[in-house]
């Protein structure tokens, strides 16, 4: 959660709060501020809720965080706007999945409605059994959707400021691998009208949910027609290349915008750009061991977070720019390599 403080005479922009005081505790440090915001998607819903009955001003606002953390309600809300998402089905037992499976056949996907990210919360079934199996162990609200024959996913960052003002990155491609984003590539390599529309369903959204901040569209490609997958609204895993790769980074423009001051240029710094996410291999591997080899890779650019290592957890990312992704993603993914241990090469 970051927040300005109202004090002119301190120099802090952002100021990070910790969630484990509990809500008085966040009450109290934000009773200083000028605006709270959200580095993560809220865990509990009512904290945002109750900041603004207290008279916090809250950005992005209610409205925005709850579509972002729940899939029903986004399903269906960008449905009802006529923007493009897969058919789905709030599914409680076995025979509501056999329902939609009889309309829509095997293989389903079912997703948690909430609190899945990386994979998690999301389970494919190939038939009526593994379904019962998911929905026999699972809790809370699930929905089924077809499992879409995926070209290629892609993502737009897009941010927005209150008073209307609107910017949007390049179009990017996510290239996934257990439901983690492992890569990012910008500009995405697909044509250009295709990612003119992925751009205008991008800002089309931000016009619906009001957006006040930075938010993540990520898309699926099928059939050579994009099909909207989810929302986040905040800064995201898709926009980390923005750091080197654009004028104004994620981070800058979602500062800027609660603030409701003047976004920045988008513009891109190179013609390439590749994000490889470092992901750790087991639970004592520590990148930042490693970091002088992958700064031997000319032109890598590399963020370790000092998270604790936990096999196939995020621990940190690697950025190159060059002429062609072909370039870049050479030298990112033997940072990237480097950082695992391995040898660049």
């Amino acid at each position: 959660m970051l927040a300005r403080p109202t004090d002119d005479s301190s120099s802090e922009i952002a100021r990070a709060i910790p969630w484990d005081g509990g809500l008085d505790g966040i009450l109290e440090a934000a009773g200083d501020v000028d605006v709270v915001t959200f580095d993560h998607d809220p865990a509990d819903p009512s904290v945002p809720q109750a900041l603004i009955d207290a008279g916090v001003v809250v950005r992005p606002g209610v409205r925005a965080l709850e579509l972002a953390a729940d899939k029903l309600a986004q399903r269906r809300a960008l449905r009802d706007a006529g923007l493009p998402v897969p058919p789905f089905a709030e599914v409680a037992a076995p025979e509501d999945v056999d329902g939609f499976a009889a309309e829509h056949g095997w293989p389903l996907v079912l997703k948690a409605a909430s609190g899945g990210y990386d994979g998690r919360g999301v389970v494919f079934a190939d038939g009526p059994d593994a379904a019962q199996a998911v929905l026999a162990g699972a809790s809370g609200r699930w929905l089924a959707e077809p499992r879409l024959p995926l070209e290629r996913e892609l993502a737009v960052m897009v941010a927005r400021r209150p008073s209307g003002e609107r910017v949007t990155y390049p179009v990017v491609e996510s290239v996934q691998r257990d439901g983690m984003c492992r890569e990012v590539l910008v500009p995405a390599p697909v044509a250009p009208e295709l990612a003119a529309e992925a751009a205008a369903i991008a800002g089309r959204i931000a016009e619906l949910v009001e957006l006040a901040g930075v938010m993540a569209v990520e898309l699926f490609v099928v059939d050579d027609r994009i099909v909207i997958n989810e929302l986040a609204c905040r800064t995201h895993n898709s926009g980390h290349h923005s750091i080197e790769m654009c004028t104004t980074s994620q981070f800058e423009n979602h500062l800027r915008a609660v603030l409701d001051w003047p976004l920045g240029a988008t513009d891109p710094r190179a013609p390439a750009a590749v994000m490889v996410n470092v992901v750790a291999v087991d639970d004592d591997h520590d990148p930042a061991r490693f970091v002088d080899c992958a700064l031997a890779v000319p032109g890598a650019h590399v963020h370790v977070y000092g998270k604790r290592p936990r096999r196939e957890r995020k621990v940190g990312h690697v950025t190159a720019l060059g002429p062609d992704l072909d370039d870049a993603g050479r030298r990112a993914r033997a940072a990237a390599a480097a950082l695992t241990g391995e040898v660049p090469g």
